[in-house]
């Protein structure tokens, strides 16, 4: 992805969670160390989406850290991956990424439980969640329209049988990042979509 394709339509930024740092370059580059060049890998906390990037020289760079996709002193470079191309230590690090950003935009997930909706006459986006079949689903479609969930917390004491709703959540958005052969997908922006 070139940088004039990372900017959004709306103009808007993405931020992104470093999910490994590699100062020295990717392992199984052959070349001599002094041509090697940094690499970050990092999940935009919108979309889902992975990146490698050329970190730009002076980055001050660790695992955890948030920081903007477009930013020209942080990365020189930044070309979309798959799952299946992250280093084993990114890969490691994107449970407990995921499971951050959907504790620390709460709001925004809740808000997934009362706004979904039917993709077809049979399958509501409800029903991708994992664990959750025709009576939750409607249990929850029944509870939302009393009154909209207004925390994890709420759901959870409201909707029987939903026991952990940002787990639940945090597994769907981890499949969707890990799979390539989803039929449907809510959390996870695709370039092959």
């Amino acid at each position: 992805m070139s940088d004039d394709e990372r900017d959004d339509s709306d103009g808007q930024r993405g931020r992104a969670v470093v999910l490994d740092f590699l100062p020295h370059g990717r392992t199984e580059d052959d070349r001599p160390q002094y041509q090697k060049q940094p690499v970050a890998f990092a999940l935009d906390i919108e979309e889902f989406a992975l990146y490698e990037m050329i970190v730009a020289d002076g980055a001050d760079i660790a695992i955890g850290d948030y920081f903007d996709i477009y930013d020209a002193d942080f990365a020189e470079r930044v070309n979309e991956v798959e799952y299946d191309d992250l280093p084993s230590g990114a890969q490691s690090e994107l449970d407990y990424a995921v499971e951050d950003v959907v504790e620390d935009e709460e709001r925004r997930f809740v808000d997934f439980y009362n706004e979904a909706q039917p993709i077809t006459l049979r399958l509501h986006q409800l029903n991708l969640l994992p664990g959750i079949g025709k009576k939750l689903r409607n249990t929850i479609l029944d509870e939302r329209e009393r009154q909209p969930f207004e925390s994890f917390e709420d759901l959870k004491s409201r909707v029987s049988g939903l026991h952990n709703p940002r787990e639940t959540l945090v597994e769907r958005i981890l499949e969707e990042i890990k799979e390539d052969d989803l039929k449907y997908r809510t959390f996870v922006r695709r370039d092959d979509q």
